[in-house]
């Protein structure tokens, strides 16, 4: 029995060892030691127009990364920053939104689309008679072309004559159970 063993073994060598040397296996020509498309030397795409498509996708996170990796090679320009704050804007972090634009505004102050979105937080953030001011002047560098601009200076201006507070109503509720597991939330007027 061992001599039949030993026989399996040296063929299942012969054949891995013949396997390795045909031609048609890996080889550094055709496939090469990198994955596709991470040659070394090989140029990256562009992190802000990565930023920008993933934006569009809804993959803020994402385009966040994106965005501080162009910065790292463009350096903290006006469309990056805004691009970081409008990413950190979508993904809720309103500080750190305002913080991110107000510097875009800052390093370009005839850059529009910062000063729609620095508008966007404040309006956010409950502060409509800054975020008017914002969008008047964001208006203005647009010279009145986009509508989006418009509209959201006329929501700051509707927020600032009113601004929609309400006062509480003391009104009680009653849970009312419909079944197993299921309840209903009735209110007595």
């Amino acid at each position: 029995m061992i001599p039949k063993r030993r026989g399996l073994i040296l063929a299942a060598l012969t054949v891995t060892t013949l396997a390795a040397c045909n031609p048609g296996g890996l080889s550094a020509e055709k496939r090469g030691a990198f994955a596709p498309g991470t040659k070394p030397g090989a140029e990256a795409v562009d992190g802000l127009l990565v930023g920008h498509r993933l934006m569009d996708a809804g993959e803020y996170e994402l385009a966040l990364k994106a965005y501080y990796r162009a910065a790292g090679q463009h350096g903290a320009t006006a469309e990056i920053l805004s691009g970081i704050g409008s990413a950190d804007l979508k993904l809720g972090r309103l500080n750190q939104a305002e913080q991110m634009l107000r510097r875009a505004t800052e390093a370009d102050q005839t850059f529009v689309p910062a000063w729609n979105n620095l508008g966007v937080v404040l309006m956010e953030r409950g502060k409509y008679a800054e975020a008017a001011r914002v969008f008047k002047l964001a208006f203005a560098l647009d010279s009145g072309q986009s509508d989006a601009i418009k509209q959201n200076l006329k929501r700051a201006l509707a927020k600032i004559e009113e601004p929609g507070y309400a006062a509480p109503q003391d009104k009680q509720f009653t849970l009312v159970r419909k079944g197993v597991g299921d309840y209903l939330l009735l209110t007595k007027h």
